[in-house]
């Protein structure tokens, strides 16, 4: 199998590649998703992505397959971008307890011969968050550098009444329309 190469710095996106068997290296852009003036969720996000693809192939060139990807999470007519501090992570955070959450996924996959681009969604249907839980969670690291200071496998995970759609898309990777595309490939 030939491998690719991730243009990203998310843990969370290596580790679904790896959890699912693709072979890869990672290697971020340098593109700046605050350069961008989009209010649109799904436009922001693909246009996150396709910045990081274009940034990324400029900086390296495209010898090796590469996937980009980028989420973003909304509720309530808002935009839920990554927290700046703790008290915005609390605003964000509050804005979803309680309320129907999208996470969106933008993902593009480019070689020299083909791309392959999907936009997904994924619906969380949350329950009130308990406070004091949300006060602990504020307390660690793990709501900083995550869309909508949201984790759905970590503190999100005991709130979810109803879930519509992958979770792989709310970890912020289609792997189930990833995995197909690339066995189709001569990429595998």
């Amino acid at each position: 199998m030939l491998g690719i190469i991730l243009g990203s710095n998310s843990v969370t996106r290596a580790e679904i590649l790896k959890n699912s068997g693709v072979e890869f290296i990672q290697r971020a852009t340098s593109f700046d998703e605050e350069s961008l003036h989009v209010k649109n969720p799904a436009h922001f996000v693909y246009r996150a992505t396709m910045g990081k693809m274009n940034s990324y192939v400029d900086e390296f060139g495209l010898d090796t397959p590469v996937l980009c990807a980028d989420t973003v999470v909304t509720c309530k007519g808002k935009l839920l971008r990554k927290a700046k501090d703790v008290n915005d992570a609390r605003d964000i955070l509050l804005t979803q307890s309680g309320g129907v959450v999208s996470i969106l996924t933008c993902m593009v996959f480019k070689s020299k011969k083909l791309e392959f681009i999907d936009l997904s969604s994924t619906d969380y249907i949350f329950n009130e968050f308990d406070k004091t839980a949300l006060e602990e969670y504020l307390k660690g690291d793990d709501w900083k550098g995550k869309a909508g200071a949201c984790m759905v496998e970590g503190f999100c995970k005991d709130y979810i009444k109803e879930v519509r759609g992958y979770e792989s898309t709310a970890m912020g990777l289609c792997i189930e329309k990833l995995l197909p595309f690339l066995e189709e490939t001569d990429v595998y």
